[in-house]
């Protein structure tokens, strides 16, 4: 496999709407507001964003594979080490690679917005680290759904809107849109606990045995999709109150869909929901779009 291709799928490109989204979302907010959108700052949120989940992917892929809860064969998307694809060496590099990355965004937007975005990003690095890379896990404690719904929803959100704010100051108060934003990527938040819900799903048997206490893995496969239910019927409730508007609503139809095909899903079935989860969260940003 070239070179460039193959770390193209390293990163897990069909992953990444789960951090582009919030922050577009929250770009989309702080316009229907009226303010303007100071372009370079929202350009390199958008950038440190997609950084920070790569750096989250790839931690993700060398600590599983130490724990043995990655193996070649694996029923959800190869993953390289346990593939052979690169060496321990190489996906420690590429850490090290995408912290630089993440944290030259981060400085600048730092200056932009101050000891706030600094906060905000030394909470996300240590949430990447935290995720797989220690004793206790957040995903091996089963408690990373709500991790994944801040740091992808309502913090990517916030933190978005408090950077335009800083970087492009007007009349408007942070306070005076701090509820559209929060409940306006709260959508996106849920969408991606669905990501980690379909993952948990699929994996149940091998999470069970390397001892990742996921909520499937506690509860059992038909609370998770339970759990899953509960998510969706959130969603359009968020997306009103973000917007007052039935247009952002509409979430609802293609997380149905997404959720119907969760239900009928087995084996490798759940990574093509996966990729729908994705989906789900680019129509809930082009339904914003088109409210605005």
């Amino acid at each position: 496999m070239h070179t460039n291709m193959k770390w193209l799928k390293i990163i897990r490109p069909q992953t990444l709407f789960a951090s582009l989204c919030p922050v577009v979302t929250a770009l989309l907010v702080v316009h229907q507001q009226g303010l303007d959108i100071h372009i370079p700052v929202g350009i390199a949120t958008i950038l440190c964003a997609l950084a920070l989940q790569i750096l989250s992917n790839l931690i993700n892929d060398y600590y599983d594979f130490l724990r043995g809860t990655d193996r070649k064969g694996r029923v959800g998307f190869s993953r390289a080490l346990a593939e052979g694809i690169v060496t321990q060496q190489q996906m420690r590099n590429a850490c090290f690679i995408t912290l630089a990355i993440a944290l030259l965004l981060g400085l600048y937007l730092v200056v932009m917005g101050g000891w706030v975005i600094a906060l905000i990003g030394v909470s996300a690095i240590l949430f990447a680290w935290l995720y797989t890379a220690t004793n206790h896990s957040l995903s091996y404690l089963g408690i990373a759904d709500i991790f994944v719904f801040l740091y992808y929803g309502i913090v990517a959100g916030w933190g978005t809107g408090y950077l335009q704010l800083s970087a492009h100051p007007s009349d408007v108060q942070l306070g005076a849109i701090t509820a559209p934003l929060l409940y306006a990527t709260a959508v996106n938040g849920l969408i991606s606990m669905c990501v980690l819900i379909i993952n948990n799903l699929r994996d149940i048997e091998s999470d069970r045995e390397a001892g990742k206490r996921t909520f499937p893995v506690r509860f059992g496969k038909r609370a998770g999709e339970i759990g899953m239910a509960v998510i969706v019927a959130c969603m359009p409730l968020a997306a009103w109150m973000a917007f007052r508007s039935w247009i952002p609503t509409l979430v609802i139809v293609p997380a149905l869909a997404l959720l119907m095909a969760v239900f009928r899903a087995e084996g490798k079935q759940y990574n093509l929901c996966l990729l729908g989860a994705g989906l789900v969260n680019v129509c809930y940003t082009i339904l914003v779009i088109g409210d605005l």
